[in-house]
């Protein structure tokens, strides 16, 4: 079985992380989307509401597992029994940093990166543009999965 993670932080989970999936799930057996928890990053959404939000959109397909992880990636990869870490690029300054990262990845733990490259008509969708829309009260749905809403509950304050 050719089983991938496709770490991130999702926050949020946009059109640009779905297309990567749709197109890995093409050649992967299961993908496990990792939602990385980091105190040193600054979320909006809190990390319950992002799994349940990519949950709630891959209900109904059983070769996705969504779950999150606050150790190093590898570690992650390893405890799901991945043989493959599948990453997005929609630049060459993208590329520059996953590609030594995928080096560092396969030195410490024989573990292979598949880059896919952004559809064109995604490359300038991104999570920071997105919460930066969120943040001005814009419409994001144009940026996320169809059907996938972001809501904050009431008295809910996006996270620091």
């Amino acid at each position: 079985m050719k089983r991938a993670i496709f770490p991130g932080t999702f926050d949020p989970f946009t059109t640009g992380h779905a297309s990567i999936v749709r197109r890995a799930l093409t050649f992967m057996d299961e993908i496990i989307i990792g939602i990385g928890v980091n105190e040193k990053k600054r979320t909006v959404l809190p990390t319950e509401k992002r799994l349940q939000m990519v949950r709630d959109y891959y209900a109904n397909e059983p070769r996705i597992r969504v779950e999150a992880y606050s150790d190093l990636t590898i570690d992650f990869a390893r405890r799901m029994e991945a043989q493959f870490i599948i990453r997005g690029i929609r630049s060459v300054k993208d590329f520059e940093y996953e590609e030594s990262i995928a080096d560092i990845n396969r030195q410490l733990a024989g573990l292979e990166t598949i880059l896919l490259f952004t559809e064109p008509e995604l490359t300038n969708i991104s999570s920071s543009v997105v919460r930066e829309l969120m943040s001005y009260g814009k419409d994001v749905t144009p940026f996320l999965p169809e059907g996938m809403k972001i809501t904050m509950d009431e008295g809910e304050q996006p996270k620091d």
